[in-house]
């Protein structure tokens, strides 16, 4: 695949949309839409900014899941803390902005940063972290108006169950179900302290 030209076509307030053209595998021409959160100058931009973190977050031996209204669906799903770094903003303080904003939680410590990973790539850029932490304190609401957000934590066969039945984020159903099954970052499965049923799954 070759990329033979790139344009904007939209300028949004807080998404860009380019078209990139590129000659295929058979010689022919196909045109790509592009959106990107960030002001892209040309092909080498592309992916080339973090935009933001993905935090899965634990305490007692439980996981952190957002019941969101998400706009784009109108509808709530279950999803990850998650947001967008601020000018200036490192990735440790972002985690802890979005951890308070969204559920009032404070950062005890990060686990384990994972590298930066590209979160939508059929139709963006967007770059992001996932941070897997420990957290301390009683969730509570700090949002904006403009979201609408239930947090709380949930332990191995809550979430085995709600596997089965609810509506996830792509990224918070992969950490809901690899810690359903008794995996917690920096912990052998058999010292995480979850209900060894995890280990079989989601059936039950």
């Amino acid at each position: 695949m070759k990329l033979l030209h790139m344009e904007k076509v939209r300028d949004g307030k807080y998404l860009k949309n380019y078209e990139l053209l590129y000659e295929n595998r058979a010689g022919r021409q196909k045109t790509f839409e592009l959106v990107s959160r960030k002001d892209l100058k040309g092909p080498a931009d592309l992916g080339k900014e973090i935009s933001g973190v993905s935090i899965v977050a634990f305490q007692d031996k439980k996981m952190l899941l957002l019941r969101e209204f998400r706009m784009s669906l109108n509808k709530e799903i279950f999803n990850l803390c998650a947001g967008m770094l601020e000018e200036g903003e490192t990735i440790e303080d972002c985690i802890r902005r979005e951890l308070y904003e969204e559920t009032g939680l404070k950062l005890v410590r990060i686990i384990s940063l994972l590298a930066p990973s590209y979160s939508a790539v059929g139709f963006s850029d967007t770059k992001t972290c996932i941070a897997f932490v420990e957290t301390q304190g009683e969730c509570s609401d700090h949002a904006s108006e403009n979201e609408q957000i239930r947090a709380r934590f949930y332990d191995a066969k809550e979430i085995r169950e709600l596997l089965g039945t609810a509506e996830f984020s792509s990224r918070s159903q992969m950490a809901a179900y690899f810690f359903a099954s008794g995996m917690i970052p920096g912990k052998p499965a058999q010292d995480a302290g979850i209900d060894d049923r995890a280990q079989e799954g989601s059936s039950e």
